[in-house]
């Protein structure tokens, strides 16, 4: 997928994501949403996150150079409908894999975007599994257009990026269900 050349991620505070931090000047997304209970909700969900399932699950097309989150692993997702598929390049920049045991913990990872994406930020997806054994999704953005063009379509873009993180939220919460008795 990558052809060596080096690409480097166009905004600043790398892997501010993980600590829940933002620079100035980028529009910020927080969303959270219970999934469950239980360490196998949170297995689930977590090795989801891991494996490029949430992006899947929201109807994204993911072309990755690694089958799993891995620091330095690029992916490019799409959205859209043929010739009007948008690309969206990123690279990982940080990863929590899950504990093999014990309760609170937390696993996921952060994407920055490459050059060619439409915007410049970072995004993180991350299951937390708290003291009660509650289990919960945390999706952290922040990002600004990455030029004039998706700037000028600011309502469009913002109203694109709500739907695909509900999008996120709604496959983590088919994965939070897999395995449940019906």
């Amino acid at each position: 997928m990558t052809d060596g050349a080096a690409v480097r991620l166009d905004y600043p505070g790398v892997g501010s994501t993980e600590q829940g931090t933002s620079p100035k000047g980028y529009d910020r997304v927080l969303e959270e949403a219970r999934l469950g209970t239980g360490l196998d909700v949170y297995r689930r969900v977590a090795d989801g996150i891991l494996a490029w399932e949430l992006q899947r699950r929201a109807g994204l097309r993911v072309r990755a150079d690694s089958p799993t989150a891995v620091p330095g692993a690029r992916v490019v997702s799409g959205f859209g409908v043929g010739p009007f598929r948008l690309p969206a390049p990123c690279q990982v920049v940080w990863v929590r894999e899950p504990a093999p045991d014990g309760v609170p913990q937390s696993a996921g990872f952060g994407y920055g975007t490459l050059p060619g994406h439409p915007a410049r930020g970072e995004e993180s997806f991350e299951v937390e599994i708290n003291s009660q054994g509650e289990v919960w999704l945390r999706i952290r953005a922040f990002s600004r257009p990455a030029n004039w063009f998706y700037a000028a379509g600011g309502l469009v873009t913002r109203a694109a990026q709500r739907y695909v993180t509900s999008r996120y939220i709604e496959g983590a919460r088919s994965l939070a269900a897999e395995g449940k008795s019906q």
